[in-house]
């Protein structure tokens, strides 16, 4: 009933919708007139009508083409229950070929990454902007260490309020972020009442001239791509505010977008310079009087571009410890809005990484030269899998999903090809990068290997044993209710480790067995379970959990017990004293922990995959925690992994004594 209420309220298009939809999505799109223009015009040398037209028509058909065509209007189909983001597609189209697997990994891996530069660039931007107030022309420069401790002080303090959610960010910052809008409509407008032919510069004839026959042309498309680079976020996000109030808001804050531009064009070539002279244009156009307003406008917008890039993150993450692409670490929900999630480990890696680029750059100048990269990668993945979400999810003709392809192809191709420069100057970002896609490249992989020796019996079998061992009371009890978590699908299916688990080591005698099996489904929130009594000691729980959904297992199990009593199911009550309600936390979960045995002989890539995932599987969080069970609730079973037995042909008998 909840998820069903999640998903008509997202359904819905409503002013606190819309207001927390420019509060979380918007901030890293809407903040690139900070310094998209200007970036573009110090990049392309003299400044002319050639260069300020071609700029303000690449930037409307960009965003037309790639923000509003390819996300707003087909991304945002890819609707996985009122989910979104690279995992959400992922879980879509997955059934369709075994290799979409790696433009998930690249796709969510350089996503990741580029959250660790936007904070920095958009933040630094709006702080320098105070350099134009008069008399902090020599305090705020550029580079110098005021402007830097000023940034990373706000970053910091920004990843702090993390723990709080998105409910209370979107909730206070929508509100900022639509006079943030208004401010750049209303900029742009004051300029170009000035010059009114600026509108020409739409044409997308002008865009084309610059890209052809501009001396810089193509390459110019490096600084053109920072007008779009928030688009993934527009996607990523939409579980925290519904595909209707995106595309609403999207037509508000487009024209907003493109009018600043506009107005930023028409300022420059009003001044008749060949140069910008070291001023920024959007600053520029902010009349005197309302300089230091707008910097702090600017300022508060900056940090909500920074929120949109986090709350991205903490989705993607969240998404891939269900799927097995990362370890599992800690998630919290520190709303009771289910899309809200915060998970600690990933906030301060990101935080880290934040003051390492702002250390490294100093100034926002320096960040856009590295920017754009690992975005133009994350984009090219998406259009990959969003192919096997038109074609075979929708049902598209191919001749119209060939060329919907096409065309994004051609464009972000071009971006990237443009952007590719950029790698010299971002080499520091690429051992971030490279982490995050080989991390979840190997716990994928890791997990197929050792999910592939698993070995299931047949339960049926086995269940007069069972039944014995409870009835054995030369035996110790260990608990009155011991509880297996089985992968076994078919309920009279179980790991053979189990069972061993139950009669060799020690012995586990228990009034009631119990097995716990978890299917995640595709849909973000189901939550549902099924009962089958195997027999009269063994009872298996099926629990069908949605993948935004966490396994608190002990707390479900718990609630599951207490719904059988209630409603008298099985007569488990008279036939189990077990089963009393003074018995009830009397319950153990065996918790199975794999160790890399010895006598293992690997390939170079099972050995460095398997090598791997146990060197990280120590810093990922327990099982027992994963699963939300406390210490005194779990029995922990270390059991070897021999995936590849060492041979020992070589070895023979030389003599034999018997004394």
């Amino acid at each position: 009933m909840e998820a069903n209420q999640h998903h008509h309220h997202f359904k819905r298009i409503t002013t606190a919708g819309l207001l927390i939809a420019l509060g979380i999505i918007y901030g890293d799109i809407g903040t690139s007139p900070l310094y998209t223009f200007q970036t573009i015009m110090n990049d392309g040398g003299v400044i002319d009508e050639q260069l300020v037209f071609g700029a303000i028509s690449c930037i409307f058909w960009t965003l037309t083409l790639q923000t509003t065509f390819k996300y707003v209007f087909i991304t945002l189909q890819a609707d996985n229950k009122g989910e979104g983001g690279v995992f959400s597609l992922y879980a879509l189209v997955r059934r369709f070929g075994p290799k979409l697997v790696f433009p998930a990994i690249i796709g969510a891996g350089t996503l990741l990454a580029d959250g660790i530069i936007t904070p920095p660039i958009t933040v630094t931007s709006a702080i320098e902007g105070l350099n134009m107030v008069k008399g902090l022309e020599n305090v705020i420069v550029p580079g110098n260490s005021l402007v830097v401790e000023i940034v990373l002080v706000i970053l910091l303090l920004l990843f702090i309020f993390q723990r709080f959610g998105t409910k209370v960010v979107g909730g206070a910052f929508g509100p900022v972020m639509f006079l943030w809008f208004m401010m750049l409509g209303v900029l742009g407008i004051s300029q170009i009442i000035h010059y009114p032919h600026i509108f020409l510069a739409l044409n997308p004839k002008y865009a084309i001239s610059l890209l052809t026959q501009h001396p810089k042309g193509f390459w110019l498309l490096g600084a053109v791509f920072l007008c779009t680079t928030g688009a993934e976020a527009l996607y990523s996000d939409l579980g925290h505010c519904g595909k209707k109030n995106i595309q609403t808001t999207w037509i508000f804050v487009k024209t907003t977008l493109i009018l600043n531009y506009l107005g930023q064009g028409a300022w420059t070539l009003l001044q008749h310079k060949s140069t910008l002279g070291g001023a920024n244009p959007f600053f520029a156009i902010v009349p005197h009087w309302f300089l230091l307003p707008a910097i702090l406008i600017a300022t508060a917008a900056s940090i909500i571009a920074s929120q949109a890039l986090i709350s991205g993150s903490f989705t993607l993450i969240s998404e891939a410890i269900s799927l097995n692409f990362w370890p599992k670490v800690t998630v919290k929900f520190p709303t009771n809005i289910r899309g809200q999630i915060y998970i600690p480990s990933i906030n301060w890696i990101l935080c880290t990484g934040c003051f390492m680029v702002v250390l490294y750059f100093r100034t926002s100048e320096s960040m856009t030269a590295a920017y754009g990269f690992s975005i133009t990668i994350a984009m090219l993945m998406t259009t990959i899998l969003m192919f096997y979400f038109l074609r075979y999810v929708k049902h598209y003709p191919l001749w119209i999903v060939s060329l919907i392809m096409v065309l994004f192809i051609a464009v972000e191709s071009s971006f990237f090809v443009a952007n590719a420069v950029k790698i010299v100057k971002r080499l520091f970002f690429l051992v971030f990068e490279v982490g995050l896609i080989s991390t979840m490249y190997i716990w994928f992989n890791a997990r197929k290997i050792t999910n592939r020796f698993l070995s299931f019996i047949n339960l049926n079998k086995h269940l007069n044993e069972i039944t014995a061992l409870s009835k054995d009371t030369t035996t110790p009890k260990i608990a009155a209710n011991l509880i297996y978590l089985t992968k076994a699908d078919h309920p009279h299916q179980i790991e053979k480790r189990i069972l061993t688990s139950m009669f060799q080591h020690t012995p586990k005698r228990a009034d009631m067995y119990w097995l716990v099996h978890i299917e995640r489904t595709d849909e973000p929130f189901t939550m549902e379970y099924g009962v089958e009594e195997i027999s009269d000691k063994v009872i298996r729980i099926d629990f069908m959990l949605g993948f935004r959904v966490q396994p608190r297992i002990g707390l479900m199990f718990r609630n599951v017990v207490k719904d059988m009593l209630h409603n008298k199911e099985l007569n488990i009550l008279q036939r189990y004293p077990a089963m009393a309600a003074e018995n009830l936390q009397n319950y153990k979960f065996v918790i199975f922990e794999n160790v890399l045995s010895y006598d293992n002989e690997f390939s170079v890539q099972e050995g460095f995959i398997l090598n791997s995932y146990f060197a990280i599987n120590k810093l990922a969080t327990s099982d027992s925690k994963a699963f939300g069970l406390d210490v005194n609730q779990t029995l922990v079973e270390k059991i070897p992994l021999v995936v590849t037995p060492k041979s020992c042909d070589g070895l023979r008998q030389v003599f034999y004594k018997k004394i």
